[in-house]
């Protein structure tokens, strides 16, 4: 008897090295207008039946208005399963293509939707309009918890950090999307 079928099944890939979904952001900016930063979360909340967080502005800009501490955007963090599918839907949105650009030297990646009604099966609603959303995703492989763990905190090594071409590779077999770049 050979061997040969067990050795080519023992030769894939470690499974620490292997890369998950860790979390995707949904992000909308209303700037200080209350009222459109409502409807925004309503929406998200629409859109993911989740709880929104508001987010306060860390700096004044004064040419738009906007002080320190104001409240002026609106976000949902998913994970797992439910991450995976809003990211697929995601991806639909903006025609299965993501910018080379838009990936970080984590691995870590964003893009925009110019408008939630691109996203599949959502329906226009007068009440709340028409809005566009950041998407961002975050990357990780097992054992990054290291990083984050109260105890015995500690850095994640070189090895075990993802580079931006592990990322898109993995984008491009998991989800089907292609790679392009900045045009």
């Amino acid at each position: 008897m050979s061997q040969e079928p067990l050795e080519t099944e023992l030769e894939s890939k470690n499974p620490m090295e292997e890369i998950r979904l860790e979390k995707l952001i949904l992000h909308i900016s209303a700037g200080n207008d209350w009222e459109r930063l409502q409807k925004a979360a309503r929406l998200l909340n629409n859109l993911t039946n989740q709880k929104v967080a508001f987010r306060r502005a860390k700096s004044t800009i004064r040419t738009f208005g906007i002080s320190r501490g104001d409240i002026i955007s609106c976000m949902v963090t998913l994970r797992g399963l439910r991450a995976e599918e809003f990211l697929k839907k995601a991806f639909l949105a903006v025609d299965n293509k993501v910018r080379a650009s838009s990936f970080d030297s984590r691995g870590n990646f964003a893009f925009g939707i110019k408008e939630h009604l691109d996203l599949p099966d959502t329906r226009y609603d007068p009440e709340i309009g028409t809005f566009g959303m950041d998407v961002i995703v975050s990357l990780e492989r097992p054992g990054y918890r290291v990083k984050k763990r109260r105890f015995r905190r500690t850095n994640i090594g070189k090895k075990a950090l993802i580079d931006p071409e592990e990322s898109m590779s993995f984008v491009e077999e998991r989800f089907g999307v292609e790679v392009v770049e900045a045009a």
